[in-house]
């Protein structure tokens, strides 16, 4: 007669004999008794029990399988080790392997892997050196596994003398290894690598390239990020989601708006639905490649709106100086219901700072107490760049002394920028010598002290802060513009001759300064900080890197389009007052994005206010 016992109820039943187990999600174990189990049936309840993710019935089944006649059987513990790892049970895992009466290259794979997928890299990779004493020879999933965990500690060396391992073993041309390989070098930065594994890929998979895709973007390869996604079509690989995700954080990091635009209209032709995630990096692409109008549409048409979605839209609104539409959209999320976390404040309090919402910006500080919110770095800097904007530099300095942490070189920097907007040397240079002890080799503070010192015209403490910086070896970043012309990405430096229209460029800049002189610009001279007469400092201004990005745009787009440029510091306040006249006499919507923010010129004026 047939007898039904529930293991989740009986411990006696586990020295029975088994015929079937039914197990269900709810966690029930169900024994029919017959005569004697077998090998297969383990094996069978064991992985119903992994596919479940039923942890608690597994292991009555290894106990009763312990107890059983087949208790060597090596098939077996080979799926109950399996079992243990993909349950996140590595402790159970490893015990299990230590108690192994035998152990094949299955076992060692099976440990080594869960150690790898389940944050324990160092393990598996001191796994994988025991084994290697041993006579066993890896196949293509330890190699797998051992460059994921490879990737994940960092270790290059390590991985680069595992992939000479793995190509003696005849395992390289493996498009699963290829793909863990791939990925180990792009983690590992080692771009140059990736790229030869990629092209030495005989088979090749839609891992392997949107492993490389996801990379470049990463990395500030935008441009090559999208080359590689256009190569990816031609040679007939269909995107995923994580794929268009990937070109679309590209596209933002290179202001790419028209290639972004490109991409986005493939996704709906493919038939691929706006899933939240990409929602969002799509509306990110959108605010951070220039378009504020085509990000609040992206942000309208998302049916879940999760937190990060909000974060971006108010980050959109800050990077673009509207700074009351992101203090009105804040509120709106306070109004239905979702918590703000620490990047939604930051995100609001970088909007009251770039548009001088002082009372707003010192509300929403002190908001984040009612939020269990504590504030970190980010946030002190940006109050202290609320305050050094509105020329409160005093009460910017007590702020700083007041602060419950250790004051680190960014908000030492935020008040030194405030310093050179307002230029009050005796506080700038306070700032800067406490920044330079914390972090001695960024130009960046070296650069706006000297500023301080030759926009005063003290050329002898300039010419030290100068001197310094030679001594120390520390390099300022070339200013560079680029502009996007028909999918093509042009760059520019000041008094660029080497763009094959450099000489038509120049002449059409000349030709717009004439126009904008006779409507009342007067070149700021005080922007060169090079003691050199009034008429050389004139001549200096005339070809700066955004000045020549504006000229070839107007030379090679047509009358009435929008012209967007990149810069990769901070505008400087002669270019930013001749764009105004230029935005008028070309009656040209112009937008600048430098390190800061975007500039909307319009009709001879800017959305910041002239303030920045």
């Amino acid at each position: 007669m047939t007898k039904l016992v529930s293991y989740s109820k009986t411990s006696k039943s586990l020295i029975q004999p088994l015929s079937s187990l039914q197990i269900d999600k709810g966690g029930l174990c169900v024994l029919e008794l017959i005569d004697t189990p077998s090998p297969a049936l383990y094996n069978h309840l064991l992985k119903k029990c992994t596919l479940l993710g039923n942890l608690k019935d597994g292991k009555l089944v290894h106990q009763h399988f312990l107890n059983s006649n087949f208790n060597n059987d090596l098939f077996v513990h080979n799926t109950i080790l399996n079992m243990y790892s993909k349950c996140g049970s590595l402790d159970d895992a490893r015990n299990t392997f230590d108690q192994m009466p035998m152990k094949d290259m299955v076992t060692w794979t099976t440990m080594i892997t869960g150690y790898s997928q389940n944050d324990r890299p160092q393990d598996a990779l001191d796994l994988f050196l025991r084994m290697l004493q041993l006579p066993f020879k890896p196949n293509h999933f330890t190699f797998s596994s051992v460059f994921k965990a490879s990737a994940t500690v960092g270790n290059y060396s390590f991985g680069k003398q595992v992939h000479g391992f793995c190509f003696k073993c005849g395992y390289v041309s493996s498009v699963f290894v290829g793909s863990s390989l791939l990925d180990m070098y792009a983690r590992c930065g080692q771009m140059k690598e990736a790229r030869c594994v990629f092209d030495g890929m005989v088979s090749k998979n839609e891992v392997s390239w949107n492993v490389l895709i996801a990379y470049h973007a990463r990395k500030g390869e935008g441009q090559e990020a999208i080359h590689m996604f256009w190569r990816m079509q031609r040679e007939d690989f269909k995107p995923t989601h994580y794929t268009y995700a990937s070109v679309y954080s590209a596209c933002a990091s290179i202001g790419a708006l028209e290639q972004g635009k490109w991409v986005h209209a493939h996704m709906i032709k493919s038939g691929k639905q706006l899933i939240s995630f990409i929602g969002n990096t799509l509306l990110d692409m959108y605010a951070k490649a220039g378009s504020i109008q085509d990000a609040r549409k992206i942000f309208d048409r998302l049916v879940n709106k999760d937190l990060v979605s909000w974060n971006s839209m108010i980050t959109g609104c800050a990077q673009h100086g509207l700074g009351k539409e992101a203090v009105r959209r804040f509120q709106e999320l306070i109004r239905i219901g979702i918590i703000p976390n620490e990047i939604t404040f930051l995100c609001v309090l970088n909007a009251c700072s770039h548009s001088g919402l002082m009372n707003e910006g010192r509300y929403y500080f002190d908001l984040m107490k009612k939020y269990n919110v504590e504030p970190e770095v980010e946030h002190y800097v940006t109050i202290v760049d609320l305050l050094g904007r509105a020329g409160l530099l005093d009460e910017a300095k007590t702020f700083i002394k007041e602060m419950p942490i250790e004051p680190n070189a960014a908000i030492w920097g935020a008040l030194l920028g405030a310093c050179r907007m307002h230029k009050n040397m005796e506080l700038g240079s306070f700032a800067a010598e406490r920044v330079f002890k914390l972090d001695p080799y960024d130009s960046g503070p070296h650069v706006l002290l000297y500023n301080i010192y030759a926009s005063s015209g003290r050329w002898s403490e300039a010419a030290r802060v100068r001197k310094v910086m030679k001594e120390s070896g520390v390099k300022k970043e070339p200013a560079c513009s680029w502009v996007e012309i028909e999918n093509a990405v042009h760059m520019f430096v000041a008094n660029d001759d080497a763009h094959p229209q450099s000489k038509e460029i120049k002449k059409m800049w000349e030709k717009i300064s004439r126009r904008i002189k006779e409507m009342g610009y007067i070149a700021d001279t005080t922007q060169v900080l090079l003691y050199v007469d009034e008429q050389e400092r004139e001549a200096k201004l005339q070809y700066h890197s955004e000045k020549l990005a504006l000229a070839f745009a107007l030379l090679r787009t047509s009358p009435g389009s929008i012209i967007r440029i990149k810069k990769n510091i901070r505008v400087c306040g002669d270019c930013h007052t001749a764009i105004k006249f230029v935005s008028k006499v070309a009656r040209r919507e112009i937008i600048v994005r430098d390190t800061n923010r975007f500039h909307h010129f319009s009709d001879g004026s800017c959305s910041c206010g002239d303030y920045w």
